[in-house]
């Protein structure tokens, strides 16, 4: 199939679109004027006038000065607009050479996000406004976790502490480091957070964004300014995935100051250590900011040890008023002993024990991006990133079935290498419509991947020795999976009154995927192999389709929004899933992509002059061709037949939930705003459920898998001077690993996760340049899992971590 989309003709597009739009000249008179705060009198640069009589469009300059050219009308009838400010229309009746003063008031749709920044401060949470950068995120349920006072085992990425105000999450502790993320929402996989698009700094980090979309790179959460989560509505401007965007923005280097030192040093149980240093600084109009960390500790259980380093670097440098480029470089590798999974007796008998000695992790991520910035005047803005990924993971060990022994034979090798391109253009342009202030965006992206999988047998020893031991003719499969994604979309902010905005989007997309190698297949005879067979394997898959949505929002009264949105969504298959042999899973080779849709309707917004904050919100996520596990019976090496885990299209899913958060400073609702000391609390609970609705007849009725049905967060902190201390409580519902919903397997790759309830605590105190902190994770010491794993980490139950101690130092200079 041809490409459909040229790069070249996209970008040229986008220069044409760029000088298009210009202001008409009428009249020769001349009024000008200047557009104010009425609060503090500063002048708005963003501000824009709109003169009805002749549809003139003009922008406040730096300091909000405007001119007009007239004719010689009695009256101008003018509509002046900026984004936070309240629309206002009046009539003039200018005189040549005149000058006009035009005071702007709050608009309560950006004043509530304004003033919820300011809370960040206290609570780490507000969300994302209707535009922000060169993205319209109007209509969308979003979260914004602000990270410069959030509190918790930030060096160990503790995901329960640092994602505890986002409803309807389910995380899954595969390790006490932090060193892999892996969170799901509504019902989908958190596996390495595969369902979401996970960026930085709005670019890709994962594996593959196509064939194999799974983060293997986690940023460090003590070099974020911020983490911006944007559900399904997310699917028309940062790719199709159910699950919607997780975006981490890195901070900057101090703009007022040329040189800025940060170390934060942390001591831990089972051997943790961690050092985290930065740099950055403002020089000239160079701005600056780098990281070095590196992390290391023994683990809770036997055979966990670890060790990390990550390093990154951004430079910016502001080529003109206009024009802003940044530089960026990031590479993080780590080394990691696993010490497998477990059957379910053996958790109750000892949830510390391992049965694997010789199972390694290893992984290396290198990104680099290139980022432009151009005003192409104060109503237009155009970005483009390109980003490169260079990066490899490899998994050693034996992935026999955890209810046998391990063999001390050779070793399973599993090795994946990624090299990607993507390049991402984004214009957007503010305009008057019927009056009110309106925004249009329109992006492009290229991606290309190249993903290579290799698996053979490696050594018998016990170290990280990742050798294959026949490179040349493998024991399992040799795989190359290129794929190439071209995709136009757009979106319009339509401000159709002061209080209505209409988001519609729309999203063409095409994908071209494709495998290329060779796997062998044993062949069984009473039990024994007698001998293998290599199969040539050669597939492509193109497909093109079209995406749309629709956002809409409604002010009720200053503070407090009524929201609603409509997105369609696609995932297309991994080819790389289909290339991995594992004893314990067989993929169904006609696996086919997923389809459907996500809703959403809430209320959102402050009471009580923003003293309690709340975000209620239903949503229906429709799921067709959900791919899950079933079972299927096959022949073994000991036994005749054995069964083990199917990964196939299971059939239609629907899934139905309510997700709620609210969050209140008691102490300054009873006695004030300013009133001290601060003593806020918040909750966040999540009602979800999901049936399988058509498909195969076997699972019709039956629960969706990685449901929690209620899932709580609750917590308090206490703030005093420089002291402050957290609490928080998390509770996860008992639920299925699979779309059997069996509650028991023999080798514990599927069956029940049980619900459990886990506590954290932490306390700092700041004093100057000094920040003392320490806690306690698993404050009671609960036993339990979140995952059953058919492969790596386990196979069987990866327990989560028991109760463990930090205690850390923080110096800026």
């Amino acid at each position: 199939m041809r490409e459909i989309i040229p790069l070249t003709r996209v970008y040229a597009f986008f220069i044409v679109i760029a000088w298009w739009l210009p202001a008409a000249v009428f009249g020769q008179a001349t009024l000008s004027g200047v557009v104010v705060d009425a609060g503090n009198h500063k002048p708005l640069e963003m501000a824009a006038v709109f003169v009805q009589e002749t549809s003139q469009l003009v922008e406040a300059g730096r300091a909000g000065r405007f001119e007009l050219l007239f004719s010689s009308a009695d009256t101008l009838t003018l509509t002046v607009f900026a984004e936070g400010y309240t629309t206002r229309a009046l009539k003039v009746e200018p005189k040549e050479n005149s000058f006009l003063q035009i005071t702007m008031n709050p608009l309560s749709i950006d004043i509530e996000a304004i003033e919820v920044k300011k809370e960040a401060e206290q609570y780490g949470l507000r969300r994302l406004r209707n535009v922000e950068g060169t993205a319209i995120y109007a209509g969308k349920k979003s979260e914004v976790i602000e990270l410069d006072n959030l509190q918790g085992n930030l060096a160990a990425n503790n995901a329960r502490e640092v994602y505890k105000g986002i409803a309807g999450l389910n995380i899954w502790e595969n390790d006490g480091a932090g060193l892999q993320l892996a969170i799901g929402a509504r019902g989908l996989d958190p596996n390495r957070t595969s369902n979401f698009n996970t960026r930085q700094n709005g670019y890709d980090i994962s594996a593959d964004a196509l064939g194999y979309p799974e983060s293997y790179y986690t940023p460090p959460v003590q070099a974020l300014k911020r983490i911006e989560v944007v559900r399904g509505a997310a699917s028309l401007q940062y790719g199709t995935q159910f699950g919607g965007l997780l975006n981490f923005i890195f901070r900057a280097g101090p703009e007022n100051k040329p040189f800025e030192f940060i170390t934060e040093n942390t001591y831990g149980s089972f051997g943790l250590f961690s050092t985290f240093n930065s740099v950055g600084g403002t020089v000239g109009k160079m701005n600056y900011y780098g990281l070095y960390q590196y992390k290391k500790g023994d683990g809770w259980r036997p055979n966990s040890e670890f060790s990390q380093h990550t390093t990154f670097g951004n430079v910016k440098f502001k080529a003109s008023e206009k024009l802003e480029l940044g530089l960026e470089f990031t590479h993080m590798n780590y080394l990691a002993r696993q010490p497998g999974g477990m059957m379910d007796f053996e958790f109750e008998a000892d949830p510390r024990q391992s049965k694997r000695e010789r199972n390694w992790f290893r992984v290396n991520w290198n990104l680099a991006a290139l980022n432009l910035d151009y005003r192409l005047s104060g109503r237009t803005k155009l970005n483009l990133r390109n980003f490169l990924l260079f990066a490899g993971r490899d998994a050693l060990g034996e992935l026999g079935p955890i209810n046998r022994p391990d063999p001390g034979r050779e070793r399973d090798l599993i090795m994946g290498q990624y090299r990607n391109f993507g390049s991402e253009a984004r214009l957007l342009h503010r305009y008057a419509l019927m009056g009110q202030h309106s925004t249009f965006l329109l992006g492009a992206r290229f991606y290309r991947g190249h993903t290579r999988n290799r698996q053979g047998d490696a050594g018998a020893g016990s170290g990280p020795d990742f050798s294959f031991l026949n490179p040349e003719d493998l024991e399992r499969s040799s795989y190359k999976f290129p794929s190439r994604n071209y995709a136009l979309f757009a979106e319009n902010l339509f401000n159709l009154a002061p209080r209505l905005s209409l988001t519609p989007g729309i999203r063409l997309e095409h994908i071209r995927t494709a495998s290329e190698g060779y796997y062998k297949k044993r062949v069984f005879s009473g039990g024994q192999a007698i001998f293998e067979q290599r199969l040539e394997d050669a597939q492509s898959n193109e497909r093109a389709f079209l995406l749309v949505g629709l956002g809409l929002g409604y002010q009720l009264k200053q503070g407090l929004e009524a929201y609603a949105n409509f997105s369609q969504n696609y995932r297309a298959i991994n080819f790389s899933d289909l290339a991995v042999v594992n004893p314990n899973l067989v993929v169904d080779s006609l696996l086919e992509d997923e389809r459907g849709y996500n809703a959403d309707i809430g209320l959102r917004g402050a009471l009580f002059g923003n003293r309690i904050r709340f975000d209620l919100s239903a949503f229906y996520l429709r799921y067709n061709g959900r791919i899950g596990l079933s079972e299927i019976t096959i022949p073994g090496p000991i036994t005749i037949e054995r069964q083990v885990a199917y990964r196939t299209n299971i059939g239609n899913a629907r899934i139905l939930g309510l997700e709620a958060f609210a969050e209140a400073d008691i102490w300054r609702l009873v006695f004030g705003e300013k009133a001290e000391p601060s003593f806020p609390v918040f909750v966040n609970l999540s009602h979800l459920g999901g049936k399988y609705v058509s498909g195969q007849r076997q699972f019709i009725g039956n629960a969706v898998e990685l449901i929690p049905p209620v899932s709580l967060k609750a917590g308090a902190a206490f703030q005093v001077k420089g002291w402050r201390l957290s609490y928080l409580f998390t509770y996860v519902g008992r639920h299925f690993s699979d779309a059997t919903n069996a509650e028991f397997v023999a080798d514990a790759t599927r069956g029940i996760i049980p619900s459990y309830s886990v506590m954290d605590v932490s306390a700092s105190y700041t004093y100057h340049r000094y920040q003392l902190q320490a806690g306690v994770n698993n404050l009671l010491d609960a036993a339990y899992f979140t995952r059953r794993a058919a492969a790596y980490p386990g196979p069987g139950i990866i327990p989560a971590e028991g109760r463990r101690f930090y205690v850390g130092l923080r110096v800026k200079i």
